[in-house]
């Protein structure tokens, strides 16, 4: 089937919203969202036993968060696809179509549109919010709403999606959030899997395969080791612990069934990493070898798809 994409124009070029920011508070945490700003929370912080203040989700001071580049922050929404359409291609093996190009880092589509879209807010609360971004039109046949609802309780902050197909025929989509968590020098990370993707240049699937004992994270190791880090995860359990004993702080990051492939990345040195629950692998909208094991689920016209991901805090 021959691919078009009419008048390719970069979903960079966005109307500009009035800016809103939105706290909500329950107990001692407190989430800052711009709902303008791709529906990102930007900030999630908590106040432990001994009063001092700990930063859940990255947010380095005077960091602003934007649509021209993914967010090195927060935690945002992934729609209607995660992380990588490679050449801009969506092919599910029934049908195969363009998205528009908005990777500043090269060609292809990054995380989709909901990162870089105004979200609308249906509702909110001083612990609860909920936001919506909806894509009506588009040169490529994508038409969806999707429901963000974040809510927080005095142990965690619970974020929900339910995303709907509103396009006149079925379509293949996923969805996921991107959290970024701190880390030292002395973070370990727990978490178990069944197998994962074998990733080749620039990210691309070029088969998979088992893990034994429950892969690399299992024992909880020192995250940081001085060169890059990229996993896509199979037939997770759901549980990842982060923990900083430098800090005193551990997070819990737990997900629903339906977010059980994760990525976990982040650069060398970084103070960062990323675990990045999602409906499906890397590349599963472009390359076969993801989609063989971790494909975009194909949606009826109505037919809607949800998931939740939690973080939750604790003093160690």
């Amino acid at each position: 089937m021959r691919l078009s994409l009419a008048g390719r124009t970069p979903v960079t070029d966005l109307p500009k919203a009035k800016a809103v920011m939105l706290e909500l508070q329950s107990g001692n945490l407190t989430a800052r969202i711009h709902p303008e700003i791709g529906g990102i929370i930007a900030a999630l912080e908590w106040r432990g036993p001994d009063e001092r203040r700990h930063r859940l989700l990255r947010s380095p001071d005077g960091l602003v968060p934007s649509t021209t580049a993914p967010n090195k922050m927060g935690s945002w929404t992934m729609v209607p696809f995660a992380n990588r359409a490679f050449g801009g291609i969506v092919d599910d093996g029934r049908e195969r179509f363009l998205v528009p190009d908005n990777n500043p880092s090269g060609a292809g589509n990054i995380h989709g549109f909901g990162w870089q879209s105004a979200w609308a807010i249906l509702g909110q609360t001083a612990r609860h919010t909920v936001l919506e971004h909806r894509r009506s039109d588009g040169p490529d046949p994508y038409r969806y709403r999707i429901i963000q609802e974040i809510r927080l309780d005095e142990a965690g902050m619970t974020v929900s999606l339910t995303l709907t197909n509103e396009a006149y025929r079925a379509l293949p989509y996923g969805f996921g959030q991107h959290p970024w968590f701190p880390c030292a020098g002395d973070t370990r990370l727990e978490m178990r899997a069944e197998g994962a993707l074998i990733l080749g240049e620039g990210y691309r699937a070029t088969g998979s395969q088992p893990l034994e004992g429950g892969g690399p994270y299992a024992g909880k190791p020192v995250f940081a080791h001085g060169r890059e880090t990229a996993w896509s995860f199979l037939g997770w359990d759901g549980t990842a612990r982060i923990e900083t004993p430098s800090t005193g702080l551990a997070i819990t990051l737990t997900a629903s069934e339906s977010l059980r492939c994760p990525v976990v990345w982040a650069p060398a040195g970084a103070d960062f990493l990323c675990v990045e629950p999602q409906s499906h692998a890397i590349g599963s909208p472009s390359e076969p070898a993801a989609r063989k094991v971790a494909p975009l689920r194909r949606l009826e016209p109505g037919e809607t798809m949800t998931g939740w991901l939690r973080i939750a805090p604790e003093a160690i």
